[in-house]
């Protein structure tokens, strides 16, 4: 059975929709908001409907996921499947059927001031107090991220 809880989070970032998008979702820019997660971190794979995607940290452990929804500039929804451990695919544990599928979304929106980011993401309830403490830093690096020039 699925036990997870949905967490909401938002911020406005002085920066173009484009801007936002491209900066979240390239390479160097993840590498850079997601440093608030984990220092090192990095996505192999594609953005792109259908397509899997792997996040992972600087040892090679992390997640494996699908790219279940992306509407350029809008939304973009990530279904996690499971663990990486050990460069191992894990989907059947007890561990990743205790909450898979997870989603994580992605909404942007222009508003005046710039774009606003709203993430909803379902998480298990021993990682819940970590997201909350750390969400907020991430999306933090963003904005400083996208408002340079």
């Amino acid at each position: 059975m699925r036990n997870v809880k949905q967490l909401h989070f938002s911020i406005v970032i002085n920066a173009t929709l484009q801007t936002v998008w491209q900066r979240m979702l390239s390479d160097v820019g993840y590498r850079n908001w997601t440093s608030a997660f984990c220092e090192g971190s990095y996505f192999k794979g594609s953005w792109q409907q259908g397509e899997t995607i792997r996040f992972l940290s600087p040892s090679g452990d992390g997640m494996v996921a699908t790219i279940a929804e992306h509407k350029p500039l809008q939304f973009i929804s990530i279904k996690h499947l499971g663990f990486i451990v050990n460069g191992q695919d894990d989907f059947d544990s007890e561990q990743v059927t205790s909450w898979a599928p997870a989603f994580e979304n992605y909404r942007f929106a222009s508003v005046a001031g710039g774009t606003e980011v709203s993430i909803e993401q379902d998480i298990a309830p021993e990682y819940e107090q970590y997201m909350q403490d750390t969400w907020p830093k991430a999306l933090q690096k963003l904005k400083v991220l996208c408002e340079q020039s």
